[in-house]
């Protein structure tokens, strides 16, 4: 068990439970609210849990610790992360949350080819058939056949 939490795969996992559950209970609860407003209630629950994550385990450091590189490129980070939120509440407002979950996938084809491109990292084969599948499925989902 305690190797099982020690690995990306078993937190990556949990990550896509995750968002799965946000996907479904966000299209539910989003029913007769204006999207930007439930973004805004899904981010104040977020910084509460995170907020009491870290003090009950004493993750907590000091924010003087943290470089000028990392607090820019965690600042960039968190305000694309708020862009990608808006956009998706928009969309599951708009849309199927049956089709908008795998678009938002796409994610997953832009990150691979980012991480190429800007990180130096390499794909084998084999992956970037995978990343091709991912984008295919993502693509073949959202069409209303």
């Amino acid at each position: 068990m305690k190797y099982l939490f020690s690995s990306w795969q078993a937190w990556a996992l949990l990550s896509a439970a995750f968002a799965a559950l946000t996907a479904i209970f966000a299209k539910i609860g989003i029913e007769n609210v204006n999207s930007d407003f439930a973004t805004f209630i899904r981010t104040i629950v977020i910084l509460l849990a995170i907020g009491l994550m870290l003090l009950l385990t004493g993750n907590w450091q000091p924010p003087a610790s943290v470089s000028g590189k990392s607090w820019l490129f965690l600042v960039l980070s968190g305000l694309a992360t708020g862009a990608s939120w808006l956009c998706y509440f928009r969309a599951l407002k708009m849309g199927n949350a049956a089709q908008v979950a795998p678009v938002d996938k796409l994610s997953v084809v832009l990150v691979a080819m980012s991480a190429v491109f800007f990180l130096g990292e390499k794909l084998s084969p084999a992956h970037w058939l995978g990343v091709c599948m991912v984008g295919g499925g993502a693509v073949l989902l959202a069409l209303k056949i």
